[in-house]
């Protein structure tokens, strides 16, 4: 059997300052923080990692948290809408818990038969609760105030607003193996049979929309996950075969990746569940630590200097 995308792998977006997003994302949403360290291009910028427990592909949200970066703009060429999955019931919890985090967000809405939730990150980044219509199995990450019964559970959909999504709509079911599942008006949504969880791509498409800047509170790529290494370079060479240009495969010391622009103009990554989170810090550990690339490692002190702390 040919190797196949497994659903989302991660998603990484940009933020501005480093503890106003580390306070949103591990004390109101109260995901795990998985991973400090650095920006491998840029290493004195953190790289954040938040998600379950382990880390498990699916579930991890990653920022480069740029101190005075300016706010960006939604439009077409992005991915603007990153969507969560949680227990049905739980949207009365959350919107209480955001009235008390002075959290914006919009009252319960329908899309596909199923209720979602919208609501805005500190730098403007657009996220959603959603109530999947569909059995979704995975163990969520809890603390004692967000117990088991309201927590989320990972993404269940990342949405893409393009001017014309054929071209990228042929990527995900030529090269990824997604289906079109349902269509309504101008959205269309994809999954994927691979996995029970993070299985859905929604395309938008607008062709009168103004282009995305891509900035604060915008998603920088997307990531969708595959076994290991030689299912990574099998579906390399597919993408080579379809006119594309991605990138020979990077050692991202958590996992391997593979980047490519996809026609539409948003950043495709590929990415190997191999070697996880663990190789560098133990479980009950993560997150604990500065963890940086061996290639800045010399750096240590100078960068540990200069990085804001968090708190």
């Amino acid at each position: 059997m040919e190797p196949r995308i497994l659903g989302l792998h991660h998603v990484t977006a940009i933020a501005g300052n480093a503890q106003r997003n580390f306070d949103f994302y591990t004390k109101v949403l109260d995901l795990r923080f998985l991973k400090k360290t650095v920006n491998f291009d840029d290493p004195g910028t953190y790289h954040f990692y938040f998600g379950d427990e382990t880390g498990s592909a699916g579930t991890i949200l990653t920022f480069f948290p740029w101190e005075h970066i300016t706010p960006g703009r939604r439009g077409i060429g992005q991915a603007t809408e990153i969507g969560y999955s949680v227990p049905a019931g739980s949207f009365d919890f959350w919107m209480k818990r955001f009235d008390e985090h002075g959290v914006t967000y919009n009252k319960p809405s329908e899309k596909f038969g199923e209720q979602y939730l919208t609501f805005l990150d500190p730098d403007g980044l657009k996220l959603e609760l959603i109530v999947s219509k569909t059995d979704d199995p995975r163990t969520p990450w809890t603390t004692p105030e967000v117990g088991a019964a309201v927590a989320t559970k990972g993404f269940h959909t990342v949405t893409l607003t393009l001017a014309n999504i054929k071209a990228t709509a042929e990527i995900l079911t030529d090269v990824f193996g997604y289906t079109l599942q349902e269509q309504h008006v101008n959205r269309y949504r994809y999954m994927t049979d691979t996995v029970q969880g993070a299985a859905y791509i929604d395309l938008v498409e607008v062709p009168g929309e103004a282009r995305s800047v891509t900035a604060g509170g915008s998603v920088h790529h997307i990531a969708f996950r595959v076994k290991d290494d030689a299912a990574e370079l099998f579906i390399r060479q597919k993408l080579i075969e379809k006119g594309l240009q991605p990138t020979p495969q990077i050692d991202r010391d958590y996992f391997h990746s593979v980047y490519f622009r996809e026609p539409g103009g948003v950043l495709f990554e590929i990415a190997t569940e191999n070697p996880g989170f663990t190789v560098d810090e133990p479980l009950a550990e993560l997150g604990t630590g500065l963890k940086l690339p061996k290639q800045h490692e010399h750096r240590r002190k100078q960068l540990e200097a200069s990085l804001p702390p968090i708190n």
